[in-house]
């Protein structure tokens, strides 16, 4: 009653106290550094005693440093990587309005902040510890009275007093070692009914802010962009206050030494989004970036083929109905509708139109390239070309993108094998190990510097801006290198007052789908069962993406049956007819 100051952050004056004596705001539930004045009337008569409380947490360890939630390591972690999008241009709303959100969802569903403390929490923390083969038990964690937006600097979570102290000192009491206060009580829960939080589940979140947002970035382009080093993934941690020591147990939880998976974040994400009870997402429209005929246009453009496939593009997705906002829009929960993943829907697309095209099976293609080879040489000598530019010709096509793709291949594969996994920051298991540790990184350190000066080693060069486009093809260029303008009249045939192809067949990829959720796959890809043209074409989407070339063979033959549904049923009920 006698504390009449205004709330920093909301106004208000509608004060309560906390278990350790410190002021918090009822509306916003903000903490304030002022505690309670407390006058002791059985000590000592008429003389007046304050007590200053220690506050929710010891601020400073025997090693210096303070006592921390291993959500709160996240929070900073996903703090950096919203800040490195914004950095590259994503909306600023994506941080505070989005993400934030989804964060404290999460920390609710999972009942490690915004929930009441239920009794007896302590005593099952205990015991949970004290009886390591006990794996069943799931100690929840306590309220958290306030958490700090993404936007402010140490991401610090003020927890219960009480709760604090215990797990500290049964933290103190095992014989494992960790920085963090619930280091070793995170990796003993059983959490099979709730997600726990992970590095790659960072990504997780950021994917489902972009896609919320509907920014132009995909999937496959996040992940790109954080092997490139522009979002902060691989030795984050190193990026944590100096008062967060991080150590043991904290290591094997924020301590990333492997890539990034496409499908596990992909997985996550939708996981994730079921979890939190999420609405349904924002339409994605033929407006939005994540449209296949928008995708479809700029994969086209990065792997050099003809600007007229787009509309072979444009009339497969209508045709099959992929491009409806139905099919697209995530419905979380909804088990019925299919998972896209909008990169590699877009990338088989194409693939299915070359097939349709080009066939695809190691003899048409060379034949209709001679035959474009020939009438581009008879335009060359009467110095005209048909409207609409030379014809494309398949097998230069190739040979162009295959050197460019060798060599960018080459350089990938170069830079992942001289990556150094071991962090700036020197890292120990052990406080016994620690000066060990220290010294050791010390003399590595010193050695390399005085290696590098007597070598007259260049030092490595910054990180180069990131972009879009991994291969980049100018048509201004002079030896014919670019095939964006090149023409598909000479395989193409007017019938009915439409163009559509010379070629009247088609092979499949597979007869009968898998079961995905069984198999894991649609279809199972072996390169040596098909046609090398398409394990290129696949190959060479699959380095665009950086994905494995069975993902993008999965999406062909799901496009496929979807294309050919009639056609196929009517082959199946031929083919049980005379088995008959």
């Amino acid at each position: 009653r006698d504390f009449n100051e205004c709330c920093a952050q909301c106004s208000e004056v509608n004060w309560g106290l906390t278990d350790g004596g410190r002021f918090y705001c009822r509306s916003c539930h903000n903490v304030t550094e002022r505690t309670r004045e407390v006058v002791n009337t059985d000590f000592i008569t008429n003389s007046r005693v304050q007590t200053i409380s220690k506050g929710l947490r010891k601020q400073e360890k025997n090693d210096g440093g303070c006592e921390w939630y291993i959500c709160e390591g996240f929070q900073l972690v996903l703090k950096k990587q919203v800040e490195a999008l914004e950095a590259l241009g994503v909306c600023p709303q994506m941080k505070d309005e989005i993400l934030c959100n989804f964060w404290r969802c999460y920390l609710q569903k999972s009942k490690q902040a915004y929930c009441k403390r239920p009794a007896g929490e302590t005593v099952k923390a205990l015991s949970v510890c004290e009886s390591s083969t006990d794996m069943d038990s799931d100690p929840e964690r306590p309220s958290l009275l306030h958490l700090l937006s993404l936007s402010e600097s140490e991401g610090d979570l003020q927890t219960d007093c009480s709760f604090a102290s215990s797990v500290s000192k049964v933290s103190e009491s095992t014989s494992v070692y960790s920085g963090s206060v619930d280091g070793s009580l995170y990796l003993m829960k059983n959490q099979k009914e709730k997600l726990r939080m992970t590095m790659p589940m960072t990504l997780s979140f950021c994917y489902m802010a972009l896609l919320w947002v509907r920014e132009p970035i995909t999937l496959s382009e996040l992940l790109r962009f954080v092997v490139e080093g522009h979002i902060p993934y691989l030795n984050v941690f190193q990026h944590f206050p100096e008062k967060m020591k991080l150590c043991g147990l904290d290591l094997k939880i924020f301590c990333v030494e492997s890539w990034p998976v496409y499908e596990e974040v992909f997985n996550k994400m939708h996981e994730l989004a079921a979890f939190l009870d999420l609405p349904r997402f924002p339409d994605i429209t033929e407006s939005c970036f994540l449209h296949p005929d928008m995708l479809c246009m700029k994969y086209l453009m990065e792997a050099n083929l003809p600007d007229e496939l787009h509309d072979w593009t444009c009339r497969v997705v209508k045709k099959i109905g992929i491009g409806e906002v139905d099919f697209l829009t995530l419905m979380p929960g909804n088990k019925s509708t299919r998972k896209v993943k909008y990169d590699v829907l877009a990338a088989a697309v194409i693939v299915v139109v070359l097939k349709l095209l080009f066939l695809l099976d190691d003899h048409y293609e060379w034949l209709l390239s001679e035959f474009a080879e020939e009438r581009n040489k008879n335009n060359t000598e009467v110095c005209m070309f048909y409207s609409g530019g030379p014809y494309f010709e398949f097998k230069k096509w190739y040979e162009v993108v295959k050197h460019s793709l060798d060599v960018k291949q080459k350089k990938l594969d170069e830079e992942r094998a001289k990556y150094l996994w071991r962090c700036e920051k020197p890292l120990f298991y052990s406080v016994k190990n620690k000066s060990k540790v220290l010294k050791r990184r010390q003399m590595v350190v010193n050695l390399q510097n005085q290696f590098g000066k007597l070598s007259g080693s260049v030092q490595r060069a910054e990180k180069p801006n990131p972009s879009s486009f991994q291969l980049s093809w100018s048509e201004e260029n002079t030896d014919g290198s670019c095939f964006h303008g090149h023409s598909l009249k000479g395989i193409l045939q007017e019938k009915c007052g439409l163009l559509t192809a010379m070629n009247p067949d088609y092979w499949l990829c597979t007869v009968k789908l898998c079961n995905e959720k069984l198999c894991g796959h649609l279809a199972h890809y072996r390169e040596v069962e098909f046609p090398q043209s398409y394990h290129f074409v696949l190959g060479l989407f699959s380095f665009l993406l950086r994905i494995q070339p069975s993902y993008i063979h999965d999406e062909v033959c799901m496009i496929e049956h979807k294309l050919f549904n009639k056609k196929l049923c009517k082959k199946l009920k031929y083919n049980t007819v005379l088995r008959k």
